[in-house]
This record gives structure tokens, sequence and C-alpha cells, in this order.
């Protein structure tokens, strides 16, 4: 058969070359043993935290290098697009740090545009581009057309899917059908000629040529040394629209864009024999693979599974509507990629996470575990060294969208809410109060009077007449202009009159011989004033809301226990 003549039967407008792409598009000049890496997400519907993995992975590591990071979008599915996806998607990733030196970007219209020398970086506007290496390959005699209809590829590939499933039926229905479209490698010239006369539409498909009973030898940069079988299947290349199938896209693009390292998750490794014989058969340098092991989590029964797209905390939208800061979650990932991370960071804990020096052989091959209140724990440390300028402002911004009226409160006086935020922050041991912006409220929503609530009891073995006799000797002790130590010793002699321990030490020698300790008529004043037994330091809470509004809070205290 003539290939050449059934490449231009096929792509008779197609006047470009393999030569004239690589001339549009020269390999980078960068320095030695830099890397170039992308994130090449589908648009479509919300960013999964699972991709955030391998971003962050992908921009580590060419920014650790000197290389050069981008964004590309893989919108060849029509069908499962989104409206409106690859632009979320593109602030999700900034909002969360994903720094690109070039890709897709938002302009100031909020449009997505390119920036960078090797677009366009929408697949979809790339369509000449992948017809081009089609051609050639049809030419060489390693791709053929396929007119069949859609309904049988449909058929085709529900089938493809299912011959995972270990089941003699389907495997025995696969075969037939596979070797019924295997078949229809065997044409003429004066076949297609008729079919295009006709004007039926037509897919290309590779010409595989493994055996699955073969085995590839491969090195992964996260697996390391796998084994995989040969591709024995005649995959699409391009649609009958002429847009190409994720497996060729990936392979032209990432040739021609100059990728080093393909970063993706351990689900892609079933394709990868197919990508590998793309590669070989378009005479391109493979790139680096890495395929990263799947987020798990633990089900309700404590087994491991899946982190699912209906799991919370799935989405990355879930963090800002639960009011998480992003530099926590980015820092919680890196607890995840690199087990000597947190090690690292008490070492160096006036640095941010990207001074971490990421290594890919510190990376789990098993998988790594979800969790929420590991998330929490980093988060408290992240928050507690941040100064109150900024907490303020982030807390207020957050509130004002899911929680406008705590939001308003906070934006009236932000001076009021610095002070309130500023409570034990810096220093060796700050508080660790807040998670996530959402836990402000709770924490420190006593301070306004819409939201004051006594929502602590008195436990029932202290006597009411010796918690009203205490906060009454308070208020009639209480000098806001007094410091520190002279206001808790006030504290201590009011205890001691009422026969409660001014001194820990003995109390703890002798609990019998007092009603109790300092720290119980502390906690009798600190619920009177902030409606909680734990609270942030008492003084300082007193100096921020007045001597007024401590009185009138004590005092209505005292009514209610008479």
């Amino acid at each position: 058969m003539d290939y050449n003549y059934l490449a231009e039967l096929l792509f008779p407008n197609i006047k470009t070359t393999p030569a004239d792409m690589e001339e549009r598009y020269p390999a980078r000049e960068l320095p030695e043993g830099a890397k170039v890496t992308r994130f090449a997400p589908s648009p479509t519907g919300f960013v999964h935290f699972g991709g955030l993995f391998p971003s962050t992975v992908a921009e580590r590591l060419a920014h650790q290098s000197g290389g050069v990071f981008y964004l590309r979008i893989e919108d060849t599915d029509a069908k499962r697009e989104v409206e409106g996806a690859a632009e979320g998607l593109i602030r999700t990733l900034a909002t969360y740090g994903i720094e690109f030196d070039e890709g897709a970007i938002l302009d100031e219209s909020g449009k997505i545009s390119d920036k960078g020398a090797y677009g366009p970086y929408k697949q979809s506007m790339r369509g000449e581009i992948y017809q081009t290496f089609a051609k050639q390959l049809v030419s060489e005699g390693k791709a053929y057309p396929c007119f069949t209809t859609e309904e049988e590829l449909d058929e085709l590939q529900q089938i493809d899917k299912k011959t995972e499933i270990k089941n003699t039926d389907w495997q025995a229905e696969a075969e037939k059908k596979k070797a019924e479209m295997l078949a229809r490698r065997n044409f003429t010239i004066e076949e297609v000629e008729e079919h295009l006369k006709a004007g039926h539409p037509f897919v290309i498909r590779i010409l595989a040529e493994g055996n699955p009973d073969n085995k590839i030898k491969f090195t992964d940069l996260v697996k390391g040394n796998i084994e995989i079988p040969e591709n024995d299947e005649d995959f699409v290349l391009l649609k009958s629209d002429g847009i190409p199938t994720y497996h060729f896209a990936h392979a032209v693009d990432d040739h021609l864009m100059g990728t080093t390292h393909v970063i993706r998750g351990e689900e892609w490794l079933p394709s990868l024999a197919k990508h590998l014989q793309l590669f070989r058969y378009l005479g391109f340098k493979t790139p680096k693979y890495m395929h990263i092991s799947q987020i798990m989590k633990l089900d309700d029964n404590g087994n491991k599974k899946k982190l699912s797209k209906r799991d919370m905390g799935a989405n990355m939208d879930d963090y800002t509507r639960m009011g998480y800061c992003p530099e926590a979650v980015c820092e919680y990932i890196m607890t995840l990629l690199n087990s000597n991370y947190e090690e690292w960071h008490t070492q160096n804990a006036d640095k941010g996470y990207k001074d971490f020096p990421f290594n890919i052989k510190k990376m789990s091959v098993s998988g790594c575990l979800f969790d929420f209140d590991k998330l929490n724990d980093v988060s408290k440390n992240v928050i507690s060294k941040m100064d109150a300028a900024y907490v303020t402002e982030k807390v207020t911004e957050w509130a004002l969208e899911f929680d406008p009226e705590f939001g308003k409160a906070l934006a009236s006086d932000k001076a009021f809410a610095e002070k309130i935020f500023a409570i034990g922050r810096g220093g060796k041991k700050p508080r660790k109060d807040l998670a996530t912006w959402a836990d402000a409220k709770p924490y420190m929503g006593f301070f306004y009077d819409e939201f004051f609530k006594v929502e602590d009891s008195y436990p029932e073995n202290f006597d009411k007449a010796d918690i009203a006799a205490t906060l009454e000797k308070f208020l009639e002790s209480y000098d806001e202009k007094d410091d520190m130590n002279t206001w808790f010793d006030k504290v201590k002699a009011i205890a001691d009159s009422l026969g409660f321990s001014p001194d820990m030490k003995a109390y703890k020698q002798n609990p019998e011989a007092f009603k109790g300790s300092v720290a119980d008529t502390s906690m009798f004043i600190r619920v009177a004033v902030t409606g909680k037994q734990n609270a942030p330091d008492l003084y300082t809470v007193m100096q921020i809301i007045g001597k007024e509004k401590t009185a009138e809070r004590i005092n209505k205290m005292i009514n209610s226990l008479k």
C-alpha cells in the first residue's frame, strides 16, 4: 500500500510537517540539570486535593532546579468539559501558591490567554499540530484509518473498560469485538476513497505491534524498576472530529514543550506501555515518569480507601469554605510528600515550605493517608506564627463571605479585632487556638456583645454563695490600671479570704484543707466575663473589653446566682 498517498487522502488540508513543528517549537535553552515540568488538568470540574499533589511536586522539581513549570489545559474531551472549570482551576491553583512560569493564564478580563512561546496551551487549539504528526504516522504505516460509527466506538470503549473486570464472559466478548476491529486493519485504498467520498467519519488508530506476554522493563522515579506488558491495543490517536485522545496529545505536547519529567497519579500506569510506544513511533525522547501513589483515607470501619471526589476534603473549594489558610494546606501536603519534612521544619522554623529541599526519593511508594487531625495540627502551628494584623485581615475576609454578621463585627473596628488576635501571639510558645478561620468566632466571639453567651456552667461542687462572693470582692478591688502581677495578687487575696488556697503548691499537698484553689476563683471570674471555663488570658481580656463591660458582665452573673 502507498502509505504516503493514504496520508494525503486522509489529511489533504495538512501541509505542515513534523520538521515545521520542530522549528516552530525549538528546544529550550536551560541550565544543566534544569527540569521542565507541567500540570495538565482537564477542565471537568473542581480541583481535587489529589491534583494539588502532582502540581506541588512538579512546581518544586522545576523551580529547585532552575527549570520551567507550565500549565497546560487538556480540554480534548468536550463532552465532559464544565463551563468555567478551566478559569476556576487557575484561580484555585494561584490561591495555593502554585506559580507557573508559562502556560494558560487569566488576563485582566478573566479570560484564558497564553503566556510563553510554546502555546497554545489549550489542547483544543492545537489541532493542526496533532494532525501533522498523525499524518506522519499514517505515511509511515504506523497508524491507519478506521471507518466506524460513533455507537460502535462507544461500545468498544465500554468493552475495553470492562475487560479490567476478571470476568470470563466479558473477556470472551472483548476478544471477539477486538478481533472484529483488528480485522479493519485490512483495507484497500479504493475502500478508503469510497468511504471518504460517502462522507463517512473515521478515527486514526495506532498499529500496535506488541505482545502482552512480553514485558517492558522501565524505571519509574517513584516506583523504581517495574515491568509492564507491551501494548497490543490499536488505541485511537485522533477521534472522528480530528481532536486527539489524551494518549496522543500528551506525547506530542510533552515533546514539543520540552517536558523532561511527567508527574501523574499511579492510575496512569496501565497506559504507560501505550505512551512508550507512541514516543518510540514518533521518534521522540521519552521523558522521565513519576507515578505518585493514590491518596488514601480511613473509612468508617478503619479501612483504607481512595480519597474519592465525594469525600470531604477532596474538593479544594472545601478548604476555603471550612476556613483553612492556603499556607497550612501547602505545608500539610509537604508532610505527606516527604517523610523528613517535619524534622527539617523543626530545625528551620523560620523558613517557609518552599525553602525545603524536596526529594523524590523520600516520596511514599505505597500511598499517603489523608488525615484532618494532622492537617489541623499543622494548621495551628502555621497560624500561630502569623502576626495579628495578617490573621485579622484573613479572618475578616473569610467571615465576610461565609459568616457575614461576624465579618461585619470584625470589620467595624479592625484595631479592636487585632488586639484580640494579638493575645498570646509571638514568643517561643505562641497560643495555638486556631486551626481554621472558622475557629475564630468560637474562640473570641465573646468579646462582642452580640455573640456573647455563657456557654459553660459552674461545677456543682462549688457553693453559689462562694462564687457570688468571689465576683463581688473582685469588682470591689478591680482597677484596670493595675499591672498583671498586682491584678493577680488581688485575686489570690480574694481566694484566701474565702477559704480557697492562694498557693497552688499548698493546695496540692493538702486539698482537703481548702474549698478549692486560686485557679478555681479565677475560673469563677473567667466564666462571668467570657462565658467559658477556658479562654485567652483573663487579665488581657479585661484590658481589651474595658472596665465598664467587665463590671456589667460580672454584675449580671452575680444577679443570676442570687
